[in-house]
């Protein structure tokens, strides 16, 4: 079932359309975290911001475009840790050098963000198996979503941690939370509504028009799907994370706001897609894994395996920002460019290939060092202190 096709010039709505529902969902999330036990707030926020994504997603995988589907996947991951965590730091320090006049060299998190980054490692091990099969089913989706179940219980073990305040929000939420509480209420499941009605009508089309700009500029739609998509799905997200990036003190849970995204990215939206194929066709069915998707999912994997790497000492330095960006930004650039004769076409077509080695190779040294004492393994003693400390709180709704 090939996805409809639309006209190149359906962009001219569609992108709006999908950026407003995204804008609407999160200002809709960003109120309602409100409500959530505190524990709970980044990571129920990280995955209301990214329902636009899911959706995206889950038309892809009803109309069993096997070749898309990991696209787009690797494409959002690849987004948040190589363009969102730097962007963060450098929001942050920009700010910080404009209200101090003196650098800010790192970012550094609270002992209670230990939980979102030692929760990144499980599903990112598990992924390993699946680019090891070449192949993900709904035994994975299973195993994925008991991932984030246990994410999820883990967050209630530890203390509350610091929620946003009413005054430091975007203009939009902060009106809605300053409204009397059944007109704010109104407001805030009206955002959903009208977010999840424009979603459902122009995700389809949304993709439609990617597919036909991909093939007006000779651009491989798997890599256009990969980069566009994600960005534009995911770009109030990142908004709302560079707002509290500016104030600096809060560039700590921005970046964990982030972290949360990963985790959800790689269990949730991964463990949808043989969920949705499997209902589109069906029958119980298995996705598998060409060559090319093989290799994109071993180097997300590889980044995302660095950035652990960088954030176990409970940190995030401008080196470990700037090494992150670039080594995004290459493959970025010169993923458009098709492999062939020429030193770019010679470089595209070896890039992807360089660049995950790259990051393989670093994070092999920077795991070594954890072992050797090197480097500290703050995130791993803070959460199992937190473990130890706290028992499961009740959630107050």
């Amino acid at each position: 079932m090939p996805i409809r096709e639309e006209s190149p010039w359906a962009t001219l709505w569609t992108f709006p359309a999908i950026l407003l529902a995204s804008m609407l969902i999160a200002w809709a999330a960003e109120s309602a975290q409100f409500f959530v036990a505190q524990g709970l707030a980044l990571a129920i926020l990280a995955w209301l911001q990214t329902l636009p994504e899911f959706a995206v997603e889950a038309v892809i995988a009803w109309r069993q475009q096997i070749h898309l589907m990991l696209a787009n996947l690797t494409g959002a991951l690849r987004l948040l840790v190589g363009l969102g965590w730097p962007l963060i730091y450098f929001t942050a320090a920009g700010f910080h050098r404009y209200k101090t006049g003196r650098p800010l060299r790192r970012i550094t998190l609270a002992k209670e963000h230990a939980v979102e980054v030692m929760g990144l490692a499980p599903p990112l091990a598990y992924f390993v198996w699946i680019w090891w099969k070449a192949s993900i089913d709904l035994i994975d989706a299973g195993v994925l979503i008991g991932l984030y179940i246990a994410y999820l219980l883990a967050l209630r073990r530890i203390p509350p941690q610091e929620q946003e305040r009413v005054e430091e929000m975007e203009a939009v939420p902060r009106f809605i939370m300053t409204r009397p509480p059944r007109r704010r209420s109104v407001l805030i499941i009206g955002l959903f509504l009208a977010g999840g009605i424009l979603i459902y009508y122009s995700a389809e089309p949304f993709l439609g028009s990617l597919l036909a700009v991909s093939s007006a500029l000779g651009i491989s739609s798997f890599v256009f799907v990969q980069w566009v998509a994600p960005f534009v799905s995911e770009f109030p997200e990142k908004v709302s994370a560079f707002y509290w990036a500016r104030t600096v003190d809060k560039a700590p849970m921005a970046l964990m706001n982030m972290v949360s995204s990963n985790i959800n990215q790689w269990t949730l939206l991964a463990a949808m897609l043989p969920v949705v194929y499997s209902l589109s066709r069906g029958a119980v069915s298995v996705i598998p894994l060409d060559a090319q998707q093989e290799l994109e999912v071993l180097m997300t994997i590889a980044q995302s395996l660095i950035g652990i790497a960088f954030l176990m000492n409970m940190e995030i330095a401008w080196w470990e920002a700037g090494s992150l960006f670039g080594l995004w930004a290459v493959q970025f650039v010169l993923s458009p460019i098709p492999p062939g004769p020429g030193a770019l076409g010679w470089l595209a077509g070896r890039i992807h290939h360089a660049v995950t080695w790259v990051y393989l190779g670093w994070s092999a040294v920077e795991f070594l060092r954890l072992l050797a004492g090197k480097r500290k393994v703050a995130a791993v003693t803070s959460f199992v202190e937190l473990w130890r400390q706290h028992k499961p709180k009740k959630v107050e709704v």
